[in-house]
Parts: C-alpha cells; structure tokens; sequence
C-alpha cells in the first residue's frame, strides 16, 4: 500500500468524519466511566465486547492456518499501538483531565503526523503542510476559546494531559504503519477484508490490553470494583460500536486513501464536534466562534490536501 497522498475527495471526507464524530462522545464517556470503571479495565471490556461483534463477520481470521499467525508481529505491534495502548492511555488521561483538555492536547495530532513521518519514514513535510496544520490548530484554539483569549488562557495542564500527549504520540505511530507494512506487505486475504485486518488487531491487542487491566488491579486500592448497571453496559455497546468497530473501519479506509498526514487533520474537528454536541445537550444554538473554528480546521484540511 502507497503512504503518499491521492486528492481528497467527498467520499474519503465523509469516512474521516466519521472518527472525530465519535470520538467526541468517547472523550465525554470516558470521563463519566471514571469512577465506574478502572482506565485499562474499561478499555478491555470495550474491546472484547467490540471482538465479539467482529467475529461473526471474519472468524476465519483465528482459525490455525490463518495468514494471522504467520505475520503476528504485525498484528500484535498494530494491536499494542492502536488496541492496547492508544485507548487505554486516554481512559487514564481522563481521570484526571477534562474532555476539553484532552481534546486541546490531543490536537497536536498532525503535527506529530509530519514529524514521524519525516523522522522515521524520510517523507518530507512541505510548507503547504506546515501551514495548513497550523490553520488548523487555531481552528481548534478559537472553538476552546469559544471566542474568548482569556477562556483560552484560562485552561490549566493537569497530569492526565501528558497520558494524552503519549497517546497522540501512539495513534501516529499507529497511523503510519497501516499504510508502511514490512516488505512484501501485509497478507492479501487478511488486507482486502476490513473485518478481518480490524479483528486481527483487536485479538493481539486484547492480549496487550488484558495484562494492563491486570497489572491496573494489582494496584488499584483494596475495595476497588467495577459498579455494573446500566449505564456501564450502554456505555460499553457505544463504545464497541462507534468509537471502536465504526471508527477504526473508516479510519483505516480513509489514512489508506490519502495518508496519515492528512487524515490526521480531521481529528481536529473532534473539540468542534465536542462543543457542538454540548450546545445541542444543553438547549443552546451554535456560536460564532463554533463558525469561525470550522471554517479555519476545514481551510488547513484543504490546504494541505492540495497537490
């Protein structure tokens, strides 16, 4: 698979939409599980429960014989980066950060795009790039601003912000090997079914995420337990659905279309979408700033998607 760039176009747009659309409630549900659900316990239950909506789709993918057991190591590092390690790092920012700076930090996200890729990969980072990703950094600064440079000013780093900063480290990371496989690639059968490449990731990544969530209890205090009721469980399937199984799927579509480095700017409409959801929970209509905020994200995608 090629890492370098096609033209955007409205069908890969509309599937990167997708991600940072549910990756706003991810934020907003991560941080009302704290206190429910250990960090790395509830990134294990969400992933086996998004496991079990995968099998009956590509089981075949497990069987002895599978193209998965001869290329492990390329699963179980996609899986450590992506299953086990991403989300995990982003329930733990949670419990002592806010979505709003989770979302502030985690917009760095192209930035480390560029970086990785021209560090580790030699892809050069041109001015057009470099402009556009700072375009869209200031459409995220206006949103959490929310119009406002003292509302900016006024927002405080706690420890949970240095999880996020290694997870956005992590999620490119993960980014840039979907589209760079070892040589001769990754296996063909395995490749062309997008459930079967996904379930292949969250089996080794369970692996990953299950020994997190148990070194998590060996040193959670003692009386520690996971309080089971309802909003666990619907908090659970949206987790598995959306953010998982959905998010993943049009994620690794749309970074095998046009790049990491571009795909990562949608993410920063993850904030936007974030105070938009906010607006309509809370009865009250879209701001100007919300305005200003998209056209400037949305002016850095396009920039930088231009040959």
């Amino acid at each position: 698979m090629s890492a370098a760039p096609a033209r955007l176009n409205l069908a890969t747009a509309a599937l990167l939409l997708v991600p940072p659309l549910v990756w706003a409630g991810n934020a907003v549900v991560g941080r009302l599980m704290h206190g429910t659900v250990p960090p790395s316990t509830l990134n294990f239950l969400r992933w086996s429960l998004a496991l079990l909506i995968l099998l009956p789709l590509a089981a075949w993918v497990l069987r002895p014989g599978s193209n998965l057991w001869r290329h492990w190591r390329r699963f179980a590092l996609l899986g450590a980066l992506g299953v086990g390690s991403y989300n995990a790092l982003q329930y733990l920012a949670l419990t002592t950060s806010t979505p709003l700076n989770v979302t502030l930090v985690a917009a760095s996200m192209p930035v480390f795009m560029l970086l990785i890729g021209r560090v580790v990969y030699g892809v050069p980072v041109s001015r057009r790039a470099a402009f556009g990703a700072a375009l869209s950094l200031c459409g995220v600064a206006v949103v959490l601003a929310r119009g406002s440079l003292a509302n900016l000013l006024a927002v405080r780093f706690v420890p949970g912000d240095g999880w996020i900063l290694l997870a956005t480290v992590v999620w490119a990371c993960y980014s840039w090997l979907l589209v760079r496989p070892p040589e001769g690639g990754d296996p063909p059968d395995i490749k062309a079914d997008w459930a079967a490449f996904l379930l292949a990731q969250v089996a080794m990544g369970l692996v990953w995420s299950g020994l997190l969530a148990s070194a998590e209890w060996l040193y959670l205090p003692a009386g520690t337990r996971i309080d089971w009721g309802w909003p666990l469980v619907i908090a659970l399937a949206y987790l598995a659905i959306f953010p998982s199984v959905l998010a993943y799927r049009c994620w690794g579509a749309g970074v095998a279309r046009v790049g990491p480095t571009i795909a990562s700017f949608f993410t920063n409409l993850t904030p936007l979408f974030a105070a938009v959801m906010s607006a309509a929970l809370l009865g009250e209509s879209p701001r100007l700033h919300h305005g200003v905020g998209f056209v400037l994200i949305v002016g850095g995608i396009l920039i930088s998607s231009r040959r």
